[in-house]
């Protein structure tokens, strides 16, 4: 078996676009930049995504609640968070004959990297897509597409409290869209304009912080692991003092190998009391929480670990991806864990005969139940085996003429291509077996 593709980001675009992971948004009409749609294959691939994470950080453990908060905030959220100031990137022009936009910070020389042309200045450049709220284009009537989903945790924090029985420590969680208007984008899904986050906000009392902070780069790190990504393309990179957010008093990556490098898969920050006491002076709400055993009163410190569904999506699909020789053959293979795959068992009838797909449905509908499931019944079956390796189904259950007389079908298992025969009564058990679902 070889190594995963990682160095070939162009063989995982066409795949994707191929097998319907992800599309070009507005295609037709020539696309957006940094804006993608998810295709059949793509939407399940990023459910089971989040599914894997709000199982790990919400529904496994007593001390996190989840929130969904809107997109659109008073604009006076922005102001207090200090997006409105500190959330930019240096931006240069070209002056010479293409006249593109870089940012500064990720540029190498003095000219431009496509044309070789001079540049401008840096200037800042704030990322946050403006709209309007209502019929008037005024000042008055400017609301922000949110940046981070983190803001919508901090300003319900006190909701969350009063409504709940959580006490210190604990955390709130959410899964949303953010958008972003960056300067430079490319690599595919790596940097997107419209984005999906997965973000937890762990309160704890002053003075805890730095422990926490360490648990839960541990524990990050560790589910990245069990999704399937090799150890040896993950590390845990503390930022210098000059990479730190304006509100961190620490933070590191945990950053993966792309084909082009080491770089952010998700961020873990120390927050400190920054967002809560910022949004306390700003509404005048009273934001401490008080202790209910000590009647202490503080405003609790904060741990963020952060990550982007799309990030997540990628790194996956670069790590599960293979070419492996079979027979003299290529064979394109994600190997990809059963609770992330698109699907997780495929029936296909040996032939499109009535009483072959009447059987194959009647099987694919009975295991629906409990895994992702997929028919298939076009081209041949040697296709369709190809078919379903590339898009990472781990099983698929063949229904030939013998199943009509001994009530039997046969199971192919994806990584050995081993193929064992399982009566009707015993596949539903069998496959939960092979696809070991609860380790």
């Amino acid at each position: 078996m070889t190594e995963p593709a990682a160095n070939s980001l162009e063989t995982l675009v066409s795949l994707c676009k191929r097998r319907g992971f992800v599309f070009q948004s507005s295609e037709i009409y020539g696309g957006i930049n940094a804006v993608y749609d998810f295709g059949p294959l793509g939407v399940r691939l990023r459910r089971h995504i989040r599914d894997a994470w709000w199982r790990q950080m919400v529904e496994l453990r007593d001390d996190v609640e989840g929130v969904e908060a809107a997109i659109l905030m008073n604009p006076a959220v922005w102001q207090a968070s200090g997006h409105l100031t500190n959330f930019s990137d240096p931006l240069v022009d070209c002056l010479g004959k293409c006249h593109q936009r870089w940012r500064a910070d990720q540029l190498e020389g003095t000219t431009c990297p496509n044309c070789g042309g001079p540049l401008s200045q840096p200037r800042q450049f704030n990322l946050m897509f403006k709209t309007f709220v209502g019929p008037v284009e005024d000042e008055g009537s400017v609301v922000y597409l949110r940046p981070e989903t983190a803001q919508g945790m901090f300003v319900n924090f006190k909701n969350v409290v009063n409504s709940s029985r959580q006490r210190i420590p604990f955390g709130i969680a959410q899964i949303g869209r953010s958008f972003r208007n960056e300067i430079s984008t490319g690599n595919f899904i790596f940097r997107l304009r419209e984005l999906e986050m997965m973000e937890m906000e762990w309160f704890c009392q002053p003075g805890q912080d730095a422990q926490w902070f360490e648990y839960w780069c541990e524990q990050r790190m560790a589910w990245h692991e069990s999704l399937g990504l090799k150890r040896s393309h993950l590390r845990l990179r503390p930022h210098g003092e000059r990479e730190k957010a304006h509100y961190a008093l620490a933070s590191s990556e945990i950053e993966y190998l792309y084909p082009w490098g080491w770089a952010e898969l998700e961020g873990i920050a120390r927050r400190g009391d920054f967002d809560l006491r910022r949004h306390q002076e700003a509404s005048g709400r009273d934001l401490q929480y008080t202790d209910p055993q000590t009647n202490e009163r503080y405003l609790p410190y904060v741990v963020e670990p952060a990550l982007g569904v799309d990030r997540t999506f990628l790194s996956l699909l670069l790590d599960a991806y293979a070419e492996e020789e079979v027979r003299g053959e290529t064979r394109v293979v994600l190997h990809l864990k059963p609770n992330i795959a698109p699907f997780q068992v495929a029936v296909l009838p040996l032939q499109r005969k009535p009483e072959l797909v009447e059987l194959a449905r009647r099987v694919e509908h009975g295991l629906r139940a409990q895994f992702s499931t997929d028919y298939d019944d076009t081209q041949s079956l040697g296709r369709r085996y190809r078919r379903q390796d590339e898009i990472g189904t781990p099983l698929a259950i063949t229904v030939d003429f013998e199943s009509l007389e001994d009530q039997a079908v046969t199971i192919r298992d994806r990584d050995t291509m081993e193929q064992v025969r399982v009566s009707l009564d015993q596949l539903a058990a069998v496959c939960a077996e092979k696809l070991q679902l609860g380790e």
